[in-house]
């Protein structure tokens, strides 16, 4: 109603105006001729009328309203604003490639979950503001370069390598989409960066520093199988970058020699080469096994373990997924906490960082863990030195 008298009230200012400048016409006088002036004393009747009728009843209350009608058009906008905003957000949908080795990591489906889980904690919603297209070899590490090649052709804002092989293969498909690994064995000798410090290209993520996993891990064993005297290194040729295995080869030799103990490098190029491995291992009398990081090897995981166990050989590992699957121990970084953080890398490229101005992380989180199940299946007694290191304990 208050906007309605203000309408009212401009009317009759202009029709005011517009009957005052047709008696100021004609003869230029401010006075008209006597024979006009019934006609002048009518429309001020009018006029009157008009002002009495339009005119609010107190101009106070008129103010009331205009500043009512201000209250109302500002808390629409400021209403609006956020909401503007909120769509304009909602519009960007982030495309992340994601090239995996196995259907879901189907070893180990909580590494996948756990990137997911550093995503949804920085704010990303699948389905909302977040579109992850998936690509799988299903355990067909040929498929690799395929697969890598698709996901570029999509032109997704990113994409995610969970490891070494995968980095590979998208490496060798584009140099210029961002490329996030989440634990490359040894990401500078595999070529992927320049430096750990400065990865320059489009290329970083987390390092999971392999070759000197194996040292440790041989340590480890000695400890628990004092007696050893030979040690089976099981290998796939192939797996790793070519310096990278060099590097890997090396300082399981350079342990070796420092523990005492021989070593028998025995290779597996692939799943059909296990059974042969595991009988050149009887044949030269391994008292122990080391399993060197391998992306073929991390799937197989279970047939691995259960070969293991009906060769009764004790062995050792790069990652805690072989123990829960019932190896004996293993000794490397926490995988579930690299993928998370590999999330990390995701949401700064996307927000705009350059993939080479991103340091790449080293390992913060490094975890024993022992079954004990498993050792007592093997007649053996786990020292309590390292009973006293490990984080995990499985009973």
């Amino acid at each position: 109603m208050g906007l309605e008298r203000l309408h009212g009230e401009f009317r009759r200012r202009v029709k005011t105006q517009k009957l005052a400048a047709e008696r100021g016409r004609g003869t230029g006088s401010a006075f008209q001729p006597r024979s006009q002036r019934p006609d002048q004393v009518a429309q001020d009747r009018r006029l009157a009328e008009d002002r009495r009728r339009d005119k609010p009843a107190h101009w106070g209350s008129g103010m009331t309203s205009i500043g009512a009608a201000l209250t109302v058009v500002l808390a629409l906008a400021l209403l609006a604003s956020p909401l503007a905003a909120e769509a304009q957000q909602a519009a960007k949908v982030a495309r992340i490639g994601y090239l995996a080795t196995a259907p879901a990591e189907a070893a180990s489906p909580h590494l996948r979950e756990a990137f997911r889980q550093g995503l949804r904690d920085l704010g990303y919603v699948e389905g909302r503001n977040l579109v992850i297209e998936y690509r799988d070899t299903e355990g067909k590490l040929e498929r690799l370069p395929a697969l890598a090649a698709e996901l570029v052709a999509l032109k997704v804002d990113v994409i995610v390598a969970p490891n070494t092989v995968a980095a590979l293969a998208t490496t060798q498909a584009t140099r210029t989409l961002p490329i996030v690994f989440a634990s490359a064995g040894d990401p500078v000798t595999s070529g992927f960066v320049t430096s750990l410090a400065r990865p320059g290209g489009n290329v970083t993520g987390l390092a999971f520093l392999a070759p000197e996993l194996v040292g440790k891990c041989l340590e480890l064993l000695k400890q628990v199988v004092p007696g050893v005297s030979r040690v089976a290194a099981l290998w796939p040729p192939g797996g790793q970058g070519e310096r990278t295995e060099k590097d890997m080869l090396k300082e399981a030799e350079v342990a070796a020699r420092a523990l005492g103990v021989r070593l028998q490098f025995v290779e597996a190029r692939g799943p059909g080469d296990f059974d042969r491995a595991f009988s050149e291992m009887t044949r030269v009398r391994a008292g122990a096994l080391t399993v060197l990081p391998s992306t073929m090897f991390f799937v197989e995981q279970r047939r691995l373990v259960d070969l293991a166990a009906k060769n009764r050989l004790p062995a050792v590992y790069t990652s805690r997924e072989f123990v829960d699957a019932g190896g004996l121990m293993a000794y490397g970084p926490d995988l579930a906490d690299m993928f998370r953080r590999a999330a990390t890398y995701v949401d700064k490229i996307l927000k705009g960082a350059k993939p080479g101005d991103l340091p790449v992380e080293q390992p913060t989180k490094f975890e024993l863990v022992v079954n004990l199940k498993t050792a007592k299946a093997l007649g053996l007694t786990i020292p309590q030195p390292v009973l006293g290191r490990a984080a995990h304990i499985i009973e």
